[in-house]
């Protein structure tokens, strides 16, 4: 399965339900709408296997966490979470690990209103940013 299999079959497969996304997730970059008077507020986190979790931490528990703790970065900002950006680097393309860290990553994302609008994927030790 290649880059672009992976993110039509379990990134690409959320509906954009933000009409401040004018191109999301399939392209080189997002193109967002950000509203007059308001500022964009911007924040990435990387947890590492092996020093931030576990490597057979439950991946629904680690596609929640990669979201969660960005959110507690805008939450302490005071700004309110619109867009996510997320790169992965995988060791393998194991279809159940990436069917569990999406079902975790986007409960969060939904409770939100949070829209998945691009990212990265690689091949290396497992990574998530």
């Amino acid at each position: 399965m290649d880059e672009f299999e992976i993110i039509r079959t379990y990134f690409a497969t959320q509906p954009v339900t933000r009409a401040d996304v004018a191109l999301g997730i399939g392209d080189d970059a997002a193109l967002l709408r950000v509203p007059p008077g308001h500022e964009l507020v911007a924040t990435t986190d990387t947890l590492v296997a092996g020093v931030h979790f576990l490597a057979d931490t439950d991946p629904a528990d680690l596609g929640y966490r990669a979201l969660a703790v960005n959110l507690s970065d805008l939450a302490a900002m005071g700004a309110e979470p619109a867009w996510a950006t997320l790169s992965l680097t995988l060791p393998d393309v194991d279809p159940r690990w990436l069917e569990g860290f999406c079902r975790g990553f986007y409960e969060l994302s939904r409770e939100f209103g949070v829209q998945l609008v691009g990212g990265n994927l690689a091949h290396g030790p497992l990574n998530i940013t």
